[in-house]
């Protein structure tokens, strides 16, 4: 940390740099998980299977609904990293205080839109009769929680941009506490089944929102938030919609390919759901700790960026995706060994478990692809290219998802057939992206040279 205390990601060496970044971030990844994680061994172990598939069932639309609006907060950090590499108060002032805007206008149409469509949108997805009045429950009051989530998110993703990863850690540890004991009191003692995990979920993401609030109004630098300064500075929007809207929108197209496999799993009835909700947990692992690189190597980009320091972009994108794969290699082999064990946690129906394993045995076989193009589409936003990436990763990821659910998967109508649509997809998306990478250092380069 230098004197303004802001990680300077333009100087080696750098994969200790990287690894101070990352590593509190991969723990605060894996902290958020025990939130979802929490919800499902809960309802999985006190209120039943039926309970477990209402829950699972409804991470995709989640992700669909809210993640446009993450991409947003991506776009936030992403341009005030690209401000402090360059030196820029008063942007970086204006970046802040338009993004913790952004966060509270788009949290409360958010969290409206959920809660009155629900119901409908899980009913589009063939939900089964059985489950559908439970994962409505669960949504609607998760819904409520949007406003909590986003301003949390947009906080974090400012206060990493100053190169500390480390308070999100704390705050997240704190609420996580808060969300276990939660969901034990609510489910088992006082019997609220998904309606307790739900609460428990969004009383730890509203203190979560006002511990990193607190956290910014605290900042001794530019970053400093304050509340009454709060106001949308239109060329801070121009350049966050910019980096960011593309980015939400993949993740929220990419969100849709899955809610189109979770309808096809939903066909499969309540038994598949609940199998395929507890291994999602467990490979929900690996893609957060190899996401966390992902976005450290967008943030040090950044950085490097505003400083013109265009030399060390590749030595940041090539330690990223060494650590990347290390981490989903080391971690996907874990899982191929205690596969039963682990989907074990989240449940004791022997039938959830063996459906389960046939999930993570594809999953943790393949994964370090799916990080490897991660970190490569985190490596070009950082850069300041997000259209890009997000027609790559559309027309790779999730336009060939969506067409092995027409083609490949009527030949052979199995789990294990459906599942493989993930490394197909995830194979080609890396390949484009990596190719894209080159193309755009090289007119950095040029760009360079000519001015």
């Amino acid at each position: 940390m230098n004197k303004r205390g802001i990680l300077d990601m333009t100087t080696g060496p750098f994969f200790k740099k990287i690894l101070i970044f990352s590593i509190p971030l991969m723990l605060t990844g894996v902290l958020q998980l025990i939130y979802n994680a929490a919800d499902v061994m809960v309802v999985g172990r006190f209120a039943g299977s039926t309970s477990l598939a209402a829950v699972g069932s409804t991470s995709s639309l989640v992700n669909l609904i809210i993640n446009l609006f993450i991409g947003l907060s991506t776009g936030a950090g992403v341009v005030t990293a690209r401000h402090i590499g360059a030196a820029e108060g008063k942007k970086i002032h204006q970046s802040v205080h338009t993004a913790m805007a952004i966060s509270l206008v788009s949290g409360f149409a958010v969290g409206a839109f959920g809660y009155f469509f629900s119901e409908k949108f899980l009913t589009l997805m063939g939900t089964p009769n059985d489950v559908l009045p439970l994962a409505t429950l669960y949504l609607q009051i998760y819904f409520l929680g949007a406003p909590g989530s986003l301003a949390y998110n947009f906080g974090a993703s400012i206060v990493r941009a100053t190169g500390d990863t480390k308070r999100p850690l704390y705050i997240l540890s704190f609420t996580g506490l808060i969300n276990v004991a939660l969901n034990l009191v609510l489910v088992v003692v006082f019997h609220m089944n998904v309606a307790g995990v739900a609460i428990a979920t969004i009383v730890a993401q509203y203190v979560s929102a006002i511990l990193i609030v607190i956290r910014l109004a605290h900042l001794e630098n530019a970053c400093r938030l304050k509340l009454n300064k709060i106001k949308i500075y239109k060329d801070e929007l121009i350049s966050i919609i910019k980096i960011g809207l593309p980015a939400g929108v993949q993740s929220s197209l990419f969100s849709f390919s899955n809610v189109l496999i979770q309808s096809t799993i939903n066909s499969f009835g309540s038994i598949a759901m609940a199998g395929n909700t507890a291994a999602q947990n467990v490979d929900a692992i690996v893609y957060t700790c190899t996401n966390a690189v992902a976005q450290t190597a967008m943030t040090f980009t950044s950085q490097n960026i505003g400083a013109k320091k265009y030399e060390n972009l590749r030595k940041v994108y090539f330690m990223c995706l060494g650590l990347a794969f290390g981490i989903s290699i080391t971690l996907g082999a874990v899982g191929l060994i205690f596969p039963e064990q682990l989907v074990g946690i989240f449940t004791t129906d022997p039938q959830v478990v063996e459906i389960g394993k046939t999930r993570v045995y594809i999953m943790m076989s393949t994964y370090f692809v799916c990080s490897l193009m991660d970190v490569a589409g985190c490596q070009i936003r950082g850069m300041g290219k997000s259209v890009e990436p997000m027609v790559i990763t559309l027309l790779g990821a999730c336009g060939l998802r969506v067409l092995w659910l027409y083609t490949g998967f009527p030949l052979n109508k199995t789990l294990w057939n459906l599942y493989l649509s993930y490394p197909i997809s995830w194979a080609v998306t890396f390949i484009a992206l990596f190719i894209c990478y080159f193309v755009f250092e090289k007119r950095l380069k040029k760009t360079r040279s000519v001015s």
